[in-house]
């Protein structure tokens, strides 16, 4: 049986038409962070857009493989993301969360199959500076005859800042790919130094290219996680931030197939 069949399920051709569209950031998805008229009560909007931070493509609940909110409180608590419905932009869920306390959101898609052209390949590897080894495999394959065959799956994750006193420090999610505001979950101010971890299978990721991204500017910021899979940045506006990723290598399992992971955190930075 092909190990890829020819099937798109509406997440998979979303991705696969902003690809086509060529703009940068066309296959990520992200956690915003919506108004709430119940008190306790914590809103966001989790959907893929064409480039940050609109949303354009919708999120099936049925999708999902983990999602939760983790409460800080002095006794932390892990509260289940609702679905209050699904939208052609977006999913909107609900979460149950004490008004001044941090919260860390998460969710992670299950894994779709897709098969793209060699032109949009070469679009994907601007979209997410691929690293040398990953061209020079591809090449590879290529001069084969290989079609690209990909297995790929989305993780979301948002910090939100309370106003308790203390600073909570940052911990992993159940998901494959996360990532970590080392620096703390206190509210965030330009200017402030931040330090973030990316993890894979919750172990740190090094030499992995990430961007970030704010919704003031079309500009982003590209770095590399270290050694210990950490990068530093400075966000130099106020406004909502993203920090994207995408870790992509050949399949272990599958020859002469690719698995990827994509990873976003949402964060908000506030004026001096």
């Amino acid at each position: 049986m092909h190990p890829f069949p020819h099937r798109l399920p509406k997440a998979a051709l979303a991705w696969l038409l902003c690809a086509m569209a060529g703009s940068a950031g066309a296959h990520d998805t992200w956690f915003e962070r919506l108004p709430s008229a119940r008190p306790g009560e914590l809103r966001l909007a989790l959907g893929t857009g064409n480039r940050f931070p609109v949303h354009e493509f919708g999120v099936s609940t049925a999708s999902l493989r983990e999602s939760g909110c983790r409460i800080h409180t002095q006794t932390p608590r892990v509260a289940p993301l609702k679905t209050v419905r699904e939208t052609p932009h977006a999913l909107i869920v609900r979460a149950q969360a004490q008004p001044t306390a941090a919260v860390t959101c998460w969710a992670q898609q299950e894994p779709f199959e897709v098969e793209i052209s060699p032109p949009i390949v070469e679009v994907y590897f601007k979209e997410i500076n691929a690293p040398q080894p990953v061209r020079a495999a591809w090449a590879e394959m290529r001069a084969r005859g290989v079609t690209w065959k990909e297995r790929f799956s989305k993780h979301a994750r948002i910090e939100l800042a309370g106003r308790n006193r203390g600073s909570p420090a940052p911990q992993p999610t159940p998901m494959a790919m996360d990532v970590l505001l080392q620096s703390g979950l206190q509210a965030v101010r330009v200017g402030d130094a931040l330090q973030f971890q990316v993890l894979r299978d919750g172990q740190p990721l090094p030499g992995l290219a990430v961007e970030l991204h704010s919704d003031q500017s079309p500009l982003g910021f590209w770095k590399q996680t270290d050694a210990h899979g950490r990068v530093s940045f400075t966000p130099p506006l106020a406004g909502r931030w993203v920090l994207r990723g995408t870790d992509l290598r050949p399949s272990t399992t599958v020859p002469d197939t690719w698995e990827s992971r994509f990873v976003t955190l949402a964060f908000e930075v506030a004026s001096p």
